[in-house]
């Protein structure tokens, strides 16, 4: 697009339509709009403020099933830490709802300790009724992150452990003839 005179520029990550002669314009102008979206968000109420965060979480979590993933990332610790860090200000708040000690809740955010199944079940429950209010949260959302992760880290980490397994593996009768 153009105008007489200016190029315009459409600049995603400021935010503005950038009909600026100089960077400096146009980074000031971001900058005030920055400030004024920071401002409006400290006006909203806390409960607008936390369904929105939640809502954000839901997509993410939604959007990271939705294809493969390779990375070494704990996928499943981070969206645990953002849902807990979301609703509590204390993470032993949390455990104490769904009756795990703090330091194991602390382990599987900090991927030392895999997640029990008792600790699934009570995580999805507590999904159930905090979304409730917020938007529809599917119930297995969570145990799809988990091992939509675990399926992802397992195939793409077949260079380690398929040649060991392979050895072990043997096909005695013919399927097919």
């Amino acid at each position: 697009m153009t105008n007489k005179k200016n190029i315009i520029n459409v600049d995603s990550e400021y935010g503005v339509d950038s009909r600026y002669k100089t960077s400096k314009e146009r980074e000031h102008d971001s900058v005030a709009l920055m400030e004024a979206r920071l401002e409006r968000i400290k006006k909203l109420p806390r409960e607008q403020v936390l369904r929105t965060k939640l809502l954000q979480l839901k997509l993410k979590m939604e959007n990271y099933l939705k294809e493969p993933v390779y990375d070494k990332q704990n996928h499943f610790a981070n969206f645990l830490e953002t849902y807990v860090d979301t609703i509590y200000s204390k993470r032993s708040a949390f455990a104490k709802d769904i009756n795990i000690t703090p330091v194991f809740l602390s382990k599987v955010i900090n991927s030392h300790r895999e997640p029990k199944e008792e600790f699934m079940l009570k995580l999805m429950i507590h999904s159930e009724k905090v979304f409730k209010h917020v938007g529809e949260f599917h119930k297995g959302t969570w145990y799809q992150i988990y091992y939509h992760e675990k399926l992802c880290d397992t195939m793409s980490n077949q260079n380690q452990w398929r040649p060991k397994i392979e050895k072990q593996v043997k096909l005695t009768e013919s399927v097919v003839k």
